[in-house]
């Protein structure tokens, strides 16, 4: 089960945070297990660290409160 601090189905998750599972285009398959899960990176950074020095996992990087954040919904 996947733990709620990784949980990428969140309201105002940051367009800069990326992870694998975005860049593989497939339907999930139940009978494999994910080998990916908690693996996030910034784009701005391209580290697990965003530039605030905070890490960048849904949990943290799903509010307007850091000065990196960049609303999905809004032009870059």
């Amino acid at each position: 089960m996947k733990s709620e601090n990784l949980n990428t189905d969140r309201p105002g998750l940051c367009s800069n945070l990326h992870w694998k599972s975005q860049y593989v285009w497939a339907e999930p398959d139940a009978s494999v297990p994910s080998s990916n899960m908690g693996l996030f990176w910034c784009v701005l950074t391209q580290t697990c660290i965003g530039p605030d020095g905070k890490v960048a996992e849904p949990e943290n990087c799903c509010s307007a409160g850091r000065h990196c954040h960049c609303d999905s919904d809004s032009e870059k």
